[in-house]
């Protein structure tokens, strides 16, 4: 079965990081791209970040761009989204997940691509 589990959110004061791990079991995470998504209250679902298969290649929304840092270590099955110099503004639920056809690139972050998700991890940026 098919499974990804967010952890590392939290409270963070402005200008401080964290670093997000998405877990996965249920399928070959070498195969596939995986995308950091973000939902605000009372705001849409934004693509954050996607890491293709191989790794070679990261896509960053321009709200993450300079600040975040996506990675993978498929030995562990497992995904990071690295959060520097964090505003108040990336105060969000953050979610991990799959894309819906194997060995994708990351040429776009959009949430109509990927297919499972995690149950996601809140991350506070308050004073």
């Amino acid at each position: 079965q098919l499974q990804l589990v967010e952890s590392g959110g939290g409270l963070v004061q402005p200008g401080g990081s964290l670093r997000l791990s998405c877990a996965t079991s249920g399928f070959t995470l070498d195969d596939y791209a995986i995308g950091w998504f973000r939902q605000a209250p009372g705001k849409e679902s934004e693509g954050v970040s996607c890491i293709s298969s191989s790794g070679d290649s990261t896509n960053y929304a321009d709200s993450a761009k300079g600040r975040f840092t996506i990675s993978r270590d498929n030995a562990k099955n497992t995904v990071y989204l690295q959060m520097n110099s964090l505003k108040p503004e990336d105060t969000a639920v953050y979610y991990c997940a799959v894309h819906r056809r194997p060995v994708q690139p990351c040429v776009r972050i959009l949430h109509a691509d990927f297919g499972s998700w995690g149950q996601g991890t809140q991350v506070t940026v308050s004073s």
